[in-house]
Order: C-alpha cells, then sequence, then structure tokens
C-alpha cells in the first residue's frame, strides 16, 4: 500500500476490511499506521467504524474465544495471551472466557489427550502423564484442570 493513501480511502478499505471478519482496534490501527496514516486520523477512523458497529471489542472477543476453543482447540490461558496480544481489556476477555461450558471445555480437553496418548512412546506411567501435562499446558489448559481429565498424584506432576 502506497503512502499516498489518503484519510477517505483509508476508511473505505478498512470499512470493507471490516465486513469480510471480526477484527478487533488493534488490527485495524496497525493496518492504518503501515499505510501511513496519522495518527489523528487513525483515531477519527476508530472512531468511526466503533460507531458504525463495524469494530466491536466485545463481539469481537467472544468469536476469538470460540474459534479458538472449538476449531484450535486452545485452553485457556492459550485463549488470554492471544487476546492480550490483540490488546482487548482483560476485563473483557475474561468474562468470554469463564462464559465458556466447563463440560464442553473438559470434554476438549479428554480428547485431546485421548488422542495424544495414541502417540506417546513412555515406558511407565509416570512418564506417560508427564508427556501429556506438558502437552495439554503447551496447548493452554491449566494444570487443575489437566488433573481432572487424567489420572495423576501430586508427586507425578511435581516431581515428573
Amino acid at each position: 500500500m502506497s503512502a499516498q493513501v489518503t484519510e477517505e480511502e483509508a476508511l473505505k478499505k478498512v470499512a470493507s476490511y471490516c465486513s469480510t471478519a471480526e477484527r478487533c482496534r488493534s488490527e485495524i490501527s496497525d493496518k492504518l499506521q503501515r499505510w501511513g496514516i496519522a495518527y489523528e486520523a487513525v483515531a477519527r477512523i476508530l472512531t468511526w467504524l466503533e460507531t458504525e458497529n463495524f469494530i466491536d471489542e466485545e463481539r469481537y472477543c467472544r468469536a476469538y474465544v470460540n474459534d479458538k476453543f472449538r476449531f484450535a482447540k486452545w485452553g485457556k490461558v492459550k485463549i488470554a495471551q492471544g487476546l492480550y496480544m490483540k490488546k482487548i481489556p482483560s476485563d473483557v476477555a475474561w468474562r468470554h472466557l469463564n462464559g465458556v461450558d466447563e463440560e464442553e471445555y473438559l470434554s476438549i480437553l479428554r480428547s485431546l489427550l485421548a488422542s495424544k496418548r495414541k502417540s506417546i512412546h513412555a515406558q511407565d506411567d509416570r512418564e506417560e502423564a508427564g508427556k501429556l501435562i506438558r502437552f495439554a499446558m503447551s496447548r493452554g489448559f491449566e494444570i487443575k484442570d489437566i488433573r481432572r481429565c487424567i489420572e495423576v498424584s501430586d508427586e507425578d506432576v511435581y516431581e515428573g
């Protein structure tokens, strides 16, 4: 995109961009700044997009949590990190993260662990549990939820 983009052209382009999928303020702001749009103009464009409902942090957060949870099968920690990187306020993020159905959340974790268990080569149950825990934590699941889904003693978690 050339540095000769006017504010009006930028507004039309980002409005069209926002029409295709949910976007957040930081994505649009970054895009406009890469195009060389002045900070004051970026602020005006963002205000207009919010007023006209092209962008909405609540709606974006709801969609992001839903997509990353159901399709990418991420845990709450990893989703929260993603939202933090998108500069979504933590109160908004956690409101939607805490709205995730716990049974569905644990069901997804159990199916991930069952799939992973098939590909793990471990010499004993303790080693297998350690590998499963590390895998689930890398996907963003909390240890309290992981422990609920696999039979693990405290010794296995902290010593293994």
